[in-house]
């Protein structure tokens, strides 16, 4: 489902779900810790154990351990995998879908604005994953409707940009537990409104919903509500109204980067649903008015474009670097507000 129709529950990135939590008997002898879970968790095979223990999935008293580790009385075993749960059977179909990589393992896919990524109420069909079953059409799909390809983070409907697909249940995994401690490298490309104060910033403050409308995001200081969010941005170039900053994210919170901009009085140029779809800068002249309704016209959505990603092979253990250009919207009203600026003496 796309980031717009998450459950309150779900964030950008795949939620790794904690299924079990094993406290080791004080009588238990020393035993291989894949050994000990087989007995354990007959349902897991022993390849998936090993495998999970190689990604990180199964810890020992919060601590990465080895296949061979001998459990001892009063461990604590935790065993935790990327959720796979579907609502209702998803179809294959024939959506178009702009790859820029793809091997054994994964895909990374350059993700047009307008394409909701994941099937949810109201979108049921049409969706990023409808192409990706269809593309994967050898790949077999669960009872529940979608075992693979596996989701392993979101992009929100109207966001341009890259975003991974793991092709197996070990890619699935593996990504996610990258997601989940941060080592996943994500830049974005925004225009925001007015110029931030700091050249270099970190936005840190908890995300979750809005206690008046559900449907968005808020942030909450103090952290009573929401989950930890931090994002960090840098000024690639000021343009009196509008500023061209990259953003980089160390949480994938739900409309993390829209909201956390909008928090700090700066929200996305375009935003429909963050306030940043009308003029929050620069003159009452007519002239601008309908300058900056041009470019509002040319982009009807927020001005984010998920330009580049990093991460590790989750086989070959190679470091993969992609990087995409600005889509044709965004491009164009960039070179619009250069143009409007280099008019301005004021501002040049």
């Amino acid at each position: 489902m796309s980031a717009e129709n998450l459950p309150e529950n779900e964030s950008e990135e795949q939620e790794l779900i904690e299924h079990f939590r094993i406290e080791v008997d004080g009588g238990q002898t020393l035993l291989r810790l894949d050994k000990y879970l087989s007995d354990k968790l007959p349902k897991f095979s022993r390849n998936k154990i090993q495998d999970g223990v190689k990604n990180g999935n199964i810890q020992v008293n919060d601590q990465i351990v080895k296949s061979n580790y001998k459990v001892k009385p009063n461990d604590v075993v935790t065993v935790t995998f990327a959720e796979e749960k579907e609502d209702f059977k998803v179809i294959p179909e024939p959506v178009p879908l702009n790859i820029v990589y793809e091997d054994d393992d994964l895909l990374v896919i350059n993700k047009p604005a307008g394409l909701v990524v994941h099937p949810g109420n109201g979108n049921k069909s049409g969706t990023l994953v409808n192409g990706l079953l269809h593309h994967l059409q050898n790949l077999p799909v669960g009872s529940n409707g979608l075992d693979r390809p596996g989701i392993v983070h979101r992009i929100d409907k109207l966001t341009s940009g890259l975003m991974l697909a793991a092709k197996t249940e070990h890619a699935l995994n593996n990504l996610a537990m990258q997601f989940f401690n941060r080592t996943i490298d994500r830049k974005y490309t925004a225009f925001v409104w007015g110029e931030p104060e700091e050249e270099i910033g970190r936005i840190e403050g908890n995300i979750g919903r809005s206690l008046k409308n559900r449907k968005l995001m808020n942030v909450f200081p103090e952290g009573d509500f929401g989950k930890t969010a931090i994002t960090n941005y840098e000024i690639k170039e000021k343009l009196g109204y509008i500023t061209v900053i990259q953003c980089k994210l160390e949480t994938g919170r739900t409309h993390q980067i829209r909201v956390h901009l909008k928090h700090i009085g700066h929200p996305l140029f375009g935003d429909p649903e963050y306030g940043g779809d009308r003029i929050l800068k620069g003159t009452t002249f007519n002239k601008y008015k309908q300058f900056v309704q041009n470019c509002l016209n040319i982009l009807p959505r927020q001005a984010l474009h998920a330009q580049s990603i990093g991460f590790e092979h989750p086989t070959t253990k190679e470091w993969m670097q992609f990087s995409s250009d600005l889509p044709e919207d965004m491009q164009l009203v960039l070179d619009k507000w250069r143009g409007y600026v280099s008019t301005r003496q004021d501002l040049v």
